[in-house]
């Protein structure tokens, strides 16, 4: 586990960490989360990233923009093939909103936002991920199909209903704690009802 104290905090050389390994562990984590959740061409993950936890520091509080992108470019090597559409989450500083393709998603315009995500608003992944994009967008909301979180960011918000939770190999990148999830459509209909195995 990662010390929090204040001498923990201070600017880490992201040369000192082995890229290699951050980017193997996010390719387990996703690759594993993929094939749990069952995902399909067109659903969605949704990712949370604390570059600063990943880098041993606190929350928002040690942004690591060199460490972003390679755990983009990891995560995009395994969704882009399988045709799964990868969400960034931005940080607590724009509410949470989130990062994808243009025309891959399926929301009301009053979800669109104008703006740009930075590294001190919004986050140095979600930063990464919209500079890699050849035309990104930024939601308000969406319901993703799978999550992954990564140094405890706080993603549900952004999940369909019902979300459960998927335990990894993989518990940390970095330092950061790797939470994952998945969802199912709710049961109705109490004992009497009959429930699509395929779905659950």
């Amino acid at each position: 586990m990662p010390d929090h104290s204040s001498e923990a905090r201070l600017p880490v050389d992201p040369v000192a960490f082995d890229l290699t390994q951050l980017k193997q562990q996010t390719t387990e984590a996703c690759q594993a989360l993929m094939q749990k959740a069952g995902l399909h061409p067109g659903d969605i993950l949704v990712v949370g990233c604390s570059t600063s936890e990943v880098a041993g520091g606190r929350i928002g509080q040690l942004s690591q923009p060199e460490l972003a992108r390679p755990l983009v470019e990891a995560l995009l090597a395994v969704t882009r093939p399988a045709g799964v559409v990868l969400a960034a989450q931005c940080c607590e500083h724009l509410n949470r909103a989130l990062v994808l393709p243009a025309g891959s998603w399926a929301a009301e315009k009053d979800e669109l936002c104008s703006v740009i995500p930075q590294p001190k608003a919004g986050g140095s992944f979600a930063t990464a991920y919209y500079s890699l994009l050849p035309q990104p967008v930024v939601l308000r909301h969406l319901k993703a199909d799978a999550g992954l979180d990564i140094g405890q960011t706080l993603i549900g918000m952004h999940l369909r209903e019902v979300a459960v939770p998927v335990r990894l190999s993989v518990r940390q990148i970095g330092f950061a704690v790797v939470t994952a999830a998945r969802t199912r459509p709710p049961y109705i209909g109490g004992v009497r009802a009959v429930y699509n195995q395929d779905l659950l």
